[in-house]
């Protein structure tokens, strides 16, 4: 099998995913996922396609992300790994589109308006 490539976006992180035939490691910008993501909770995100579709230990994952922030850059690289998936079986997709792993999700933060001190909130106004 051929590595498989895919991109995943969220907010203003970009995760390129690359999916070989392995025994489950998995690197992200060249650091363990361990190391990378520290917290259980976005290590268990990332691995969460992985695990429904039971290929824990039937891919090596190499992963490049920039941008956005530590959840942001999780989430990005589950919905490249998800994406993968889906190209390398379509049977995957039946089991990862109602978990919802396949949206992209487009909300960004709004930006600041001229006048305002962020995007919504404004300055103080005084009357006198």
């Amino acid at each position: 099998m051929e590595v498989v490539h895919s991109t995943g976006r969220r907010k203003t992180a970009v995760a390129r995913v690359y999916l070989k035939e392995g025994k489950g490691d998995i690197k992200i910008n060249n650091r363990d996922l361990e190391n990378y993501f520290p917290v259980a909770t976005l290590q268990a995100k990332v691995k969460h396609p992985l695990v429904l579709t039971s290929n824990e230990v039937t891919f090596d994952i190499m992963a490049t992300v920039k941008g956005g922030g530590v959840k942001g850059q999780a989430e990005a690289v589950r919905l490249a790994i998800a994406k993968a998936l889906t190209e390398i079986n379509q049977e995957n997709r039946a089991i990862l589109k109602p978990e919802g792993l396949l949206t992209r999700d487009s909300r960004m933060v709004e930006r600041k308006k001229f006048g305002q001190k962020k995007a919504r909130k404004k300055f103080q106004f005084s009357k006198r």
